[in-house]
């Protein structure tokens, strides 16, 4: 099953979506919004898979699915927490700090709560005040639960996801040292992001989603060029158990909670950092850590962070090269 938002008042309105992404059919007679599903899921669930099915068989009145018409699947979450699953990528940019990584890294997730109360639609501009503030994508698989229980071992939490799409974890660089020497985290420098037009019920993705990681190329495009093209599920330390049981270790969890997974990264085949695409590699899914692997290799970054006019394109296609999640596509703009 496959559910978006379409752009109306703050939350949007439910809409079911077609396996292509083709067509929606309206369901608001079911929940008005997608926050609402989540909260009386139990209710929903099934009524929102029989309106899937009737929309597949063209059994219901339907309208043409376009991604531009789209907000975030949920416009305003009550919680997002994003991760750092791939220790790789973490490693990379210590290392470019020569700053050292304690063992703890691998064993225990590290993760931040941003702010979730405006949540950028898949092809909403990516405001930008000053360019010198360093802006960079970040390429993430994220999750959707319902309510989840304080203690819930990592088995158990994979039963409490809901729905899983990809975002645009928009970072400013150039802001973070200084938020990070005050020794009590991100502010200013993580800004809103951007979700995926659709999120999908990890049925839906079959073999895909296994062992609490979503299998398959992140493909990321910069200004129309090919930036990077990572497998979500191979380099992940810590699984959507994991980071959901972490969350969780001392508090309950609402319905509507966001999880992310942290940048995609994956070794180069030699263990090494990764190769840009054009060399021959799987490339990056954030512009910070080919500026890392550039500093390890050669003394100093040369890849620019986003410019105004800057263009990114994020999404993983299936077996027969249909997009799975649809597009978060984005310019960079002025703040106006």
């Amino acid at each position: 099953m496959k559910l978006a938002s379409l752009k109306h008042g703050r939350d949007g309105r439910l809409v079911v979506i077609s396996r292509d992404l083709n067509w929606f059919t309206d369901a608001f007679l079911i929940a008005p919004t997608l926050q609402a599903a989540l909260d009386d899921w139990a209710r929903c669930e099934p009524l929102l898979r029989a309106l899937a099915e009737s929309l597949e068989h063209e059994g219901v009145p339907r309208g043409r699915f376009h991604e531009r018409e789209a907000a975030a699947p949920l416009p305003r979450a009550y919680q997002w927490a994003d991760g750092s699953a791939y220790v790789n990528h973490v490693a990379l940019v210590r290392q470019a700090r020569n700053a050292e990584m304690p063992d703890s890294f691998w064993t225990d997730p590290l993760m931040y709560q941003g702010a979730s109360d405006s949540m950028l639609g898949p092809r909403d501009p990516i405001p930008l005040a000053d360019e010198s503030w360093g802006c960079d994508l970040e390429a993430e698989v994220v999750v959707v639960t319902g309510d989840v229980p304080q203690g819930v071992s990592p088995e158990a939490a994979l039963t409490h996801v809901r729905l899983i799409g990809l975002v645009n974890d928009v970072s400013l660089r150039n802001l973070i040292p200084g938020e990070l020497s005050k020794g009590f985290g991100f502010v200013q420098s993580k800004p809103a992001s951007a979700l995926s037009p659709v999120f999908v019920t990890p049925d839906e993705l079959g073999p895909r989603w296994n062992g609490g990681k979503l299998h398959g190329t992140l493909s990321v495009h910069l200004n129309g060029a090919e930036f990077g093209k990572a497998d979500a599920g191979v380099d992940m330390t810590f699984d959507f158990g994991t980071l959901i049981a972490h969350l969780a270790k001392t508090r309950s969890l609402c319905a509507g909670t966001i999880i992310g997974s942290g940048t995609v990264s994956n070794r180069d085949t030699d263990g090494g950092p990764g190769k840009p695409v054009a060399d021959g590699g799987l490339g990056y899914s954030c512009i910070a850590e080919v500026r890392t692997v550039e500093t390890i290799l050669r003394g100093k970054a040369e890849t620019p962070f986003l410019k105004h006019g800057d263009t990114v394109r994020i999404e993983m296609l299936d077996d027969t090269h249909h997009s799975i999640f649809g597009a978060i596509e984005q310019k960079v703009a002025p703040l106006r």
